[in-house]
């Protein structure tokens, strides 16, 4: 009787042990889900890393502010709407100073701006440029590249594969005249030549250095059987030009053609429209896209390899290709780079469309003609022409 006793109470014992580890069967099956809460919380514990790429402009625009100054280099309030443009910089990201250095300057005042300035970190030292397409290529060892986040919507033609330089907007040559002091009205270069215009023709700079003032001679050569291989004939024009007493030996800007002390100025057709609307009929004046030798010429942004502030330059140049940046070059009545690509996503106001002229027929000359014309150019133009073009005193 003792064992049956026993053995009944050590089955009673063992019938209480498992009515209690049945009562904790819960708790163990609800252990992994407890375990593995972390690892789906996790990700929110790596949240700023993941936030991160939202603004990837953020360490820039800190960076840039940390430097808190910009130096420009020739950059006219007037010229491509840059007066607003530098406004427009300066509001949206505050602290940055912009120092403007010489705005009348040329791209090879430019250029040698920077190589002058090379060990020097002072106001004096660009940090970015805005040059001619030829001194682009040509000057790439003093650039820093830099590719800003619409890179792909610039059309490849207007940049260098690498990214050390990149066009930003281009423009057409034309006549900008006074017509309160010459009436008749030129509508083509040929047109120039006839003794009416004595004395009242100039062109926008020295054609030794201007980019602009290059590229109207390159302009020229079209209307008198040269080509964009060929910019001889333009040489030849501007001599014959100078032989008749047309052509002034003076840099030529809006206050002269205001004045009329420069009735014709040889000019970008934006540089033209933007001084139409600062002289508000006072003088009357208009603007002529030439019948011939229609020559688009486009300009490009590039960083100092030298600059002092090379998260300012970046991020200007960021400002300069983002949307905001190229609509405010077409308030400028320029053709922005990227100007196809915002007509397809449908961002350009109609209102700036219709600003701007009928540009169609300009030919675009290619970096290696460009660069050869600026050559024999620069290098022939005291010898075929003859004429000093100094500013105006």
């Amino acid at each position: 009787m003792r064992t049956k006793k026993f053995v009944f109470q050590v089955f009673a014992l063992l019938l209480i042990a498992t009515m209690a580890l049945s009562a904790c069967g819960p708790a163990a099956t609800e252990a992994p889900a407890a375990t593995e809460a972390p690892a789906t919380e996790a990700p929110a514990t790596e949240a700023p890393a993941t936030e991160a790429p939202a603004d990837p402009m953020a360490e820039l625009v800190a960076a840039a502010q940390a430097e808190g100054m910009l130096t420009t280099i020739a950059l006219p309030h007037d010229w491509c709407n840059y007066g607003g443009v530098i406004d427009a910089f300066k509001a949206k990201y505050p602290g940055i100073e912009v120092n403007e250095l010489n705005p009348d300057a040329g791209s090879g005042d430019e250029i040698e701006a920077i190589k002058a300035n090379m060990n020097n970190k002072g106001p004096q030292a660009p940090d970015v440029v805005d040059v001619g397409f030829s001194f682009g290529e040509p000057n790439k060892d003093l650039f820093m590249p830099y590719k800003v986040s619409t890179w792909d919507t610039i059309p490849d033609g207007m940049k260098s594969a690498d990214g050390y330089w990149y066009g930003d907007y281009y423009g057409v040559m034309a006549f900008l005249v006074n017509t309160d002091v010459q009436p008749d009205v030129p509508e083509d270069w040929s047109d120039l030549l006839d003794p009416k215009y004595s004395g009242q023709v100039a062109q926008s700079g020295d054609p030794r250095t201007s980019n602009q003032a290059i590229q109207a001679v390159q302009a020229a050569s079209l209307a008198f059987g040269g080509s964009l291989d060929d910019a001889k004939p333009g040489l030849d024009f501007f001599a014959q030009l100078n032989q008749a007493g047309n052509l002034i030996p003076l840099i030529a800007n809006n206050g002269l053609v205001a004045k009329g002390e420069i009735p014709v100025r040889l000019t970008w057709d934006y540089n033209g429209l933007a001084a139409i609307d600062s002289f508000a009929g006072n003088p009357n004046a208009v603007v002529v896209i030439p019948k011939t030798g229609q020559f688009a010429g486009v300009y490009v942004q590039a960083i100092s390899a030298y600059a002092p502030h090379p998260n300012a330059a970046k991020l200007w140049m960021e400002f300069l290709y983002s949307d905001e940046g190229q609509l405010l070059w077409m308030e400028g009545y320029c053709h922005p780079a990227r100007e196809t690509d915002m007509r397809a996503r449908g961002v350009v106001p109609e209102e700036l469309s219709a600003k701007l002229p009928d540009v169609s027929a300009a030919v675009f000359p290619s970096a290696e003609q460009l660069v050869t014309a600026k050559e024999l150019i620069t290098t022939q133009w005291d010898a075929v022409v003859g004429a000093d073009i100094q500013a105006a005193p």
